[in-house]
């Protein structure tokens, strides 16, 4: 996301750096308070964490300590769809997990 091209100097590129960090976490927390205020209507728990690794051993970690009854993670991005590309491992998630998992197909 930041081009050196025309970031000439540290404190251009920080700047900017904060400045897309800032957006993201805008766009993220409208997004945790659409589902958390629908996970209320709907009786549900709901928790955000923030955990930093390797997504398949953050999730069995988080499964451990939240103890889940389901673990709902989205299926892979079919080849050629824009976007970002998951780096879930799979194998590793299924084999580790101690609750039932469900994968949801991506949108026609």
């Amino acid at each position: 996301m930041m081009g050196d091209d025309w970031l000439n100097n540290a404190s251009t590129r920080d700047a900017y750096g904060e400045h897309v960090e800032q957006q993201l976490e805008r766009e993220i927390e409208a997004e945790v308070a659409r589902v958390r205020e629908r996970a209320a209507e709907l009786g549900l728990r709901y928790e955000r964490r923030v955990i930093l690794g390797k997504p398949a051993e953050c999730l069995l970690e988080a499964s451990a300590s939240v103890k889940p009854d389901l673990v709902v993670i989205g299926s892979p991005r079919p080849p050629r769809v824009h976007g970002l590309r998951s780096r879930m491992q799979l194998e590793t998630l299924v084999r580790g997990l101690r609750v039932p998992l469900l994968i949801v197909p991506y949108p026609a």
